[in-house]
């Protein structure tokens, strides 16, 4: 038995050898499987006399095991070198720069600026805030933002903000032409980065509703491209 076992053994590696080959040599496969099916033993450990076969049969076998070879050579290099392409990935792109809505009231002229006045919802009877939203989509090496807040009657200033660094602006406020102006100026040497940007004036007036509708703003800069200037009025708060 150990004799036919190595004897298979022998054929099956012959075989995968054969297989594995780019361009099988179809005559010494065919030459080898021959080989391999008269050297069984019967069991004795001694080889086994070949069975007289008419060539006919001779050849049919050893063309159906060539065959087989083949076959498994072909499926096995599929196997390998076959495989499905990855599926294809969508790339997002990056998202734009955001534009104002349609409805989106503010100033815009050509140039990277936009801005808008709003009076600030929390106000009330004797008190007011009005907002001024700058958006760049370049940064700013000079900037003026100027709110002109129409004396209506006992307007006076309570104070100033502005999101961006306080120790980047030089800052004044005073009655001028019948308005409280408040003026926020870029120091030398500084830059406003691009963004969306809020500068905001708080003062007291009379009680009762303010009409802001004669207030004013602007705004004055420059960026890579140039000079460039926005400027506005104030939607009044809901209910003022």
């Amino acid at each position: 038995m150990t004799g036919r076992r190595d004897a298979d053994a022998e054929l099956r590696a012959r075989l995968r050898r054969a297989a594995g080959a780019h361009e099988p040599d179809r005559a010494r496969i065919l030459a080898r499987v021959e080989r391999g099916m008269a050297a069984g033993d019967g069991g004795t450990g001694h080889p086994r006399p070949a069975r007289a076969l008419p060539g006919w049969a001779r050849v049919a076998g050893a063309t159906v095991a060539v065959a087989g070879v083949l076959v498994a050579g072909g499926s096995l290099a599929a196997s390998t070198v076959g495989e499905d392409p990855p599926a294809p990935r969508s790339v997002a792109a990056p998202p734009e720069a955001r534009e104002p809505g349609p409805r989106e009231p503010g100033s815009r002229e050509p140039g990277p600026l936009w801005s808008a006045g709003a009076v600030d919802p929390h106000s009330n009877e004797f008190w007011a805030q009005s907002n001024i939203t700058l958006r760049t989509s370049a940064p700013l090496t000079a900037l003026t933002v100027e709110l002109r807040v129409a004396q209506t009657g006992s307007v006076t200033s309570t104070g100033a903000w502005r999101s961006l660094p306080e120790a980047d602006f030089t800052f004044t406020a005073g009655e001028r032409d019948g308005f409280l102006v408040y003026r926020w100026t870029l120091k030398p040497g500084r830059t406003v980065p691009a963004g969306e940007w809020m500068f905001a004036g708080q003062y007291n007036h009379e009680r009762g509703g303010r009409d802001a509708r004669g207030d004013r703003y602007s705004a004055t800069a420059t960026a890579a491209s140039g000079r460039h200037s926005v400027e506005g009025g104030f939607t009044p708060r809901e209910g003022g």
